[in-house]
């Protein structure tokens, strides 16, 4: 096929197949369904294709997989035709979708546009309704920006819960396969029929997924600074949406995003760019003067960096870590803008480095801090064009993140990708159980925490970790003398006592094990019921009164984690 540089449609595609790909199928039943029999599917071409060339958009760099991509596998096997590659910003550098020898991928809505990058093409034939849904790669974003600018779905998994065996690496730590569709329903289809360790993977993880979706009334939290670049039309469409998550019974919180930020500059900024070298360094030493700029200058400048840098700017971005945890006790789930604003094509070739790290403001350090995220659409701003947010939560968090995007998206009233198509009827998300359904949600304060003495009780009872918070600020918390392992005392204050919100974390425990865990609770703990910083109630540790006297009031640390450690 011709590749046209003017932005035309055809620069999706690096190969499209004439015959679309299917599985080889034998000995099955009669009747049996496949999961995504009858879905069509393009893969970015940094995926490898058995007997395809794989070019990462530079065509010198083609290499011919005898396999599949583990991902690809995958899914041919769960019935879905595979139509084609699709173009990218070159080795997956970028977020804008100019970035390429085949091409600039045109967004779905306007051709004058960046469809966002670097899995430009795999959004663009999503959001055009030529696949049902495609792969694309999310190192610094390129999963979620080309959906936020394109009115799709862009899915993030949690690091390592898709295997990257077969693709080719942008920088392989951060590296995730993403999935664009046009409903959330349809993502998580292709997730679930992907899912799954894989040893080829060098950061492949067996991930337990959270199985309970968000609260009722959820806590979303929202950056302290956000910057549009004089975009005023994406910044009324990001108050329509905090406005929207209001409705649904979220209540907004603000957060601090300068730690955030910080763990974004190091992807480029730090030796942490050294990897987008090694990626490629074979390749880049011996055929460097093929790859384009700016993306050759960014190969180029990881050669500069030493191992010490590395080790440094890798021990930064852990503290970074550290710091931002707490985040989590205050939220149930972050909002941000998929992208801050659009840029057409002409402006996007004038200034390439910059307008390509605004596009990238509130993406890049997602996958460096180990979260998962999902963009869906959010509005048509008032000059036609898309905007979008992304939903960010904690490794593990996929499936409630899909849960209230799909909730978010449906009550858009948006149509689907391009197409003029209305959202057909949401599904229940599979997987994700029904809130509450065969388990009791307990609080937890002191020795049953995280990583604390007791948290092996809650371990062994298959017992999984909802959510990190706090009570409602009108609890004391006491050391109890004598108590091995330590154990602190919860006590609810009058209003007008002084009373203090303190950490909690609160555990699913399946109600066949509950018996068994509350018969290892000694007196003079029970169990009662306990007020959330976000005024629901849940089961919970409380203290029988008498044994408080004399117990030393440790309220002041804001939880028992915290008074440990001081000691």
């Amino acid at each position: 096929m011709v590749h046209e540089k003017n932005g035309s449609p055809a620069a999706a595609w690096i190969a499209r197949f004439a015959q679309p790909m299917a599985h080889a199928r034998t000995g099955e039943a009669p009747g049996f369904a496949l999961p995504l029999a009858g879905l069509r599917f393009a893969v970015k071409d940094n995926i490898d294709v058995a007997g395809v060339p794989t070019t990462a958009a530079c065509p010198a760099f083609d290499r011919l997989p005898p396999v599949h991509a583990a991902v690809v596998q995958r899914l041919l096997e769960a019935g879905a035709t595979l139509a084609g590659k699709t173009n990218l910003d070159q080795f997956a550098c970028g977020l804008n979708g100019t970035r390429s020898p085949y091409g600039e991928v045109p967004n779905a809505f306007d051709a004058r546009y960046v469809s966002g990058g670097s899995s430009s093409g795999s959004a663009y034939v999503v959001a055009a309704g030529e696949v049902d849904f495609a792969l694309g790669t999310d190192t610094a974003g390129s999963g979620r920006v080309p959906a936020g600018l394109n009115n799709i779905v862009g899915l993030k998994p949690s690091r390592g819960l898709l295997s990257t065996f077969g693709v080719v690496p942008a920088a392989q730590s951060a590296d995730c396969v993403s999935i664009f569709a046009r409903t959330v329903a349809t993502a998580v289809d292709v997730l679930l029929a992907c899912a799954g360790h894989d040893a080829r993977d060098p950061y492949s993880r067996d991930l337990a997924l959270r199985r309970e979706p968000l609260p009722a009334h959820f806590r979303f939290g929202v950056p302290d600074r956000l910057s549009f670049f004089g975009d005023t039309a994406a910044e009324l469409a990001f108050n329509d949406a905090t406005a929207r998550l209001r409705a649904m019974g979220g209540s907004p919180v603000t957060i601090a995003y300068a730690p955030l930020a910080e763990a974004a500059a190091l992807l480029y900024e730090s030796a942490l760019v050294a990897e987008r070298y090694a990626a490629v360094r074979e390749f880049f030493d011996a055929h460097g003067d093929v790859v384009i700029e700016p993306v050759r200058g960014i190969l180029e400048s990881g050669r500069s960096y030493t191992a010490a840098d590395v080790f440094k700017a890798q021990a930064r971005l852990r503290a970074i870590a550290q710091k931002v945890e707490p985040m989590w006790r205050d939220i149930d789930v972050l909002l941000v803008p998929t992208a801050p604003t659009h840029y057409t094509r002409e402006q996007m070739r004038a200034d390439p480095v910059v307008l390509n790290r605004n596009l990238g403001a509130y993406t890049n350090f997602v996958n460096l801090l180990d979260y998962a995220a999902l963009s869906v659409p959010s509005s048509l701003r008032a000059d036609g064009l898309p905007f979008g947010i992304t939903l960010i939560g904690p490794c593990g968090s996929d499936l409630a993140l899909a849960d209230l995007g799909q909730r978010y998206h449906h009550a858009t009233g948006l149509a689907q990708g391009a197409l003029g198509v209305p959202l057909p009827a949401p599904r229940a998300i599979p997987g994700l159980a029904a809130p509450g359904a065969g388990t009791l949600a307990i609080a937890v304060v002191g020795a049953h925490l995280s990583g604390m003495p007791l948290n092996g009780q809650l371990a062994e009872r298959g017992a999984t970790l909802l959510r990190t918070t706090a009570t409602s600020p009108a609890y004391r918390l006491h050391a109890l003398p004598g108590t091995v392992p330590p154990k602190p005392g919860l006590r609810r204050v009058a209003e007008g006592e002084g009373g203090a919100a303190i950490a909690l974390e609160v555990w699913a425990v399946p109600l066949a094990q509950v018996g068994s865990f509350l018969a290892l609770v000694p007196p003079p703990l029970g169990l009662g019921s306990v007020e959330l910083a976000d005024g629901s109630w849940v089961k919970g540790f409380i203290c029988e009164g008498h044994a408080l006297a004399g117990a030393q009031d440790v309220s002041s640390h804001g939880g028992w984690r915290a008074y440990i450690a001081s000691l």
